[in-house]
């Protein structure tokens, strides 16, 4: 049995101007300790997936179908019933640290409340954890590190924070959306790294969302291509790339910048009108 399981996902939103529908019909599962890509451009429905596995949804936003957490139904669950699973066992990334961090708590406080919530730790044993998953994610003399406020951290180091926030708790599925959204290419590098070490050291399943499928290339196994709320493709990674069936997909793979491919910019150009 998948840890995963998501049957004939639909979310739509009430707005002035009538419903809107974000996903249509998504299937897709997560085995334990796997790695899953959710790849399209900004407004597929990658995130808002997510966002209903997690019961995080906007208040206008609906959800109909099935999403089977080993085996518990959570979708459209009660607190009761989706509060432990989504403290203990599934954790999110969210896009930006600096928006998901709170700027006038140190990040000392901000983390150790997760365990002292959730864990019943006191603070100075939490304080203590806090700082183990600090040198966990690499971030440097973590030990006074961690009473800094967020703005004084670098991004790179803020997403560290993030990722280190969410592992606390020792989930079983992590979901990454947009992990190395505005951070330059060597940070992403070094984020996607640690993250495939995190995976391998702490034996949990990852869910990655994004849209650059240069990023999925080397870091999961199955990847689904999502375009206006709904599946184009799914499959093995190494497929995908090897032979791609549906023409949006084509057109991500060949978007990909290549060092070995320096035409690009005269092809633009000759296809523009005169």
């Amino acid at each position: 049995m998948a840890l995963l399981d998501v049957s004939n996902l639909n979310i739509q939103f009430s707005t002035n101007s009538g419903p809107v529908f974000a996903v249509r019909g998504v299937d897709l599962s997560l085995e334990r300790g796997e790695t899953l890509a959710i790849v399209g451009e900004s407004g597929s429905g990658k995130s808002q997936t997510v966002f209903a596995m997690m019961g995080l949804l906007a208040a206008n936003g609906v959800a109909s179908g099935s999403v089977k957490f080993d085996g518990t139904e959570i979708l459209n669950a009660p607190p009761q019933v989706i509060n432990p699973i989504r403290a203990d066992r599934m954790a999110i990334i969210f896009q930006d640290p600096m928006t998901s961090l709170n700027p006038y708590m140190r990040v000392s406080e901000q983390m150790a409340e997760v365990l002292q919530l959730h864990r019943g730790l006191s603070k100075r044993s939490a304080i203590a954890e806090c700082v183990r998953m600090l040198d966990a994610v690499r971030i440097p003399d973590a030990k006074s590190r961690i009473n800094l406020y967020p703005h004084e951290f670098s991004g790179g180091m803020r997403q560290r924070v993030m990722i280190a926030m969410a592992l606390l708790c020792h989930p079983e599925v992590l979901i990454a959306d947009e992990p190395t959204t505005a951070l330059d290419v060597t940070v992403q590098a070094q984020i996607m790294q640690l993250l495939a070490d995190l995976r391998r050291d702490f034996g949990m399943a990852l869910i990655l969302i994004t849209h650059d499928l240069g990023v999925v290339a080397g870091s999961a196994e199955k990847a689904i291509v999502m375009y206006g709320g709904q599946i184009m493709e799914k499959g093995p990674v190494d497929a995908l790339f090897k032979d791609a069936t549906h023409p949006y997909t084509r057109g991500l793979i060949s978007s990909i910048p290549r060092v070995d491919r320096n035409d690009d910019l005269a092809q633009f150009h000759s296809r523009q009108p005169a």
